[in-house]
Parts: structure tokens; sequence; C-alpha cells
């Protein structure tokens, strides 16, 4: 029985040393903003602030794209995107090794009309070199579109869930308003530019951090939980940043095309440094 027991407890050793060495570049790794427990030998009495600052810029990174003006697709549209995002980030990125941006974040749009100019989507996102993703879910609803002399108006509502993270878990919200309008070239080719402005609600929240990973297991178990803590978490209603945005759209037939860039303030970090986002985003869909 001690054998067995001995066996399986291997098995897993041996499981976690191979997932942790096949950690990806660009996975995060908080525990490099130390700890914010007083007495600990990792203690950083920034370390709140900074996970603060970096929850915020992640939810401005993983939110950064609409690429889609104000209008909906109408009753029976339906539009799917393949999308890439460059993501310039101002403040400390905890990754594996040393992050040199911009984020490359590509993702898969998929939007669908409804009746009374409301509009569904759905975003499947990756960062680039790492193991993580977001997912995305949205509603738009046109409060003006299609009249000749007049710009379009929406107002977009949408939540992002980063996928994957280790030790924390990070929820953004956001409400927007765009305007824009479409111009017909001819047939059946339009271009529609667009700007917009974004309310974005960010919320996180971490288990237990091990703020001394390089440890043996024997170190581990002789420690206890010496050294695993948590950061204090971040409400939602309480950090909250404005994204600027504008773009513009091209439609050909059923093919579409779209470049959008997207500035994001988020105040200051610990240092009483500006963190700010940049993101550069570019489309290639259908339009059905």
């Amino acid at each position: 029985m001690l054998r067995r027991v001995s066996l399986r407890f291997s098995v897993v050793v041996l499981l976690a040393l191979a997932l942790r060495a096949e950690a990806d570049p660009y996975d995060f790794q908080i525990s490099k903003f130390g700890s914010p427990q007083q007495g600990s030998a990792f203690y950083s009495d920034k370390a709140d602030s900074n996970f603060r600052s970096f929850a915020r810029q992640m939810g401005a990174a993983i939110t950064s794209v609409n690429l889609a003006p104000p209008e909906t697709l109408g009753h029976s549209g339906f539009a799917v995107n393949a999308e890439v995002s460059f993501v310039s980030l101002a403040g400390t990125v905890p990754t594996t090794v040393d992050f040199a941006g911009p984020m490359v974040i590509p993702s898969i749009h998929f939007r669908k009309g409804l009746p009374g100019s409301v509009e569904l989507g759905a975003r499947a996102a990756w960062l680039g070199q790492s193991r993580m993703g977001a997912g995305t879910l949205e509603v738009k609803w046109a409060l003006n579109e299609g009249f000749k002399y007049l710009p379009d108006i929406g107002v977009r509502g949408s939540v992002t869930k980063l996928i994957n993270s280790k030790d924390f878990d990070l929820t953004a919200g956001g409400l927007d308003i765009g305007i824009g309008k479409q111009f017909a070239i001819g047939g059946m080719i339009t271009l529609t530019p667009y700007v917009g402005w974004n309310l974005l609600f960010v919320g996180a929240s971490t288990g237990n951090v091990d703020f001394n990973p390089g440890r043996t297991l024997a170190q581990a178990d002789a420690d206890q939980f010496k050294d695993i803590y948590v950061f204090t978490p971040l409400q939602a209603a309480a950090n909250t940043h404005n994204r600027f945005y504008g773009g513009l759209r091209f439609i050909g037939g059923v093919a579409s095309l779209g470049a959008e860039v997207s500035y994001s303030i988020l105040g200051k970090n610990a240092d009483q440094q500006t963190i700010d986002v940049l993101a550069w985003n570019l489309m290639l869909g259908l339009d059905f």
C-alpha cells in the first residue's frame, strides 16, 4: 500500500514538473510582484498596487478591440471575422521570460443580427506565446441607423473573461457608444468610418500565490505554507477606465476588411508613472 501511494505521488510530482517546464514564454507569473504579506522575505510595499495596475492593464489589453461600426447586421445578417490585435503595454508585465511587446492577440469574432436593430456577438482570443486566452460576449443596439443624412449611433455592452491564467482570475465588463456613417461607392462596395468611447470595469482576484516558486518539493514541505499569500482583490465598480477608439471598415460583396486603433487611459502606478494601453487592430471577414 505504501509503495502504491509513493508511486502515485511520484507520478504527480513528475507531471507537475513537466507542466512547469512547458510554461510558455508569456504566461503570467504574478509572484514576481512580491508578497503583500508583511514579514515575508519577499515582501514588497508596492505588491498590491503593482498587481492592481497590471490587472487593469490586462483588462484593457483583452478588451482593446471592437472592429465593428455602430450599425448592426440586420435581422438576418451574420458575420465571421479573423482578427489580430497588436497591444503596446506601458506597465510591468510579469511573464515567464522578460516581456518584449507588443502583445499579439489573434481572435475569431462571430456576430449575428436580430430584429429591432439588435446584434449579438462572441469573440474567442488567444494571447500570443502563452497558454492563455480570452472569451467575450457582447450585445449591441443601434439607436439610429440607415438614414441617408444622419450618422449611425449604437451602444454596446460586453463581458470578457481571461482564461487559463495562473493564480488569478480577471473579468472585464464594458459599456460603449459609437458613431459612424456608411458610404456607398458604387454597386456592392461600402466604406464606413467610425469612432467611439468605452467605459470599462475591471475585477480581479487571486488564489494562494507561492512567492518562492523556485524552492524544491522538500523545502516546500518543510516550510508548510510559508510565503504563500493572496493579493487584495480588485472590485470592478472601483476600477474603471476610459478607452477611445476609431476605425475604418471596407466591404466589397461579402468580403470585409477593417482597421482600428484604440487608446486606454489607466492612471498612474505605484511609482507615479502613467499607465496606458495602445492597440492596433486588423480584421478580415465575411458578411452575409
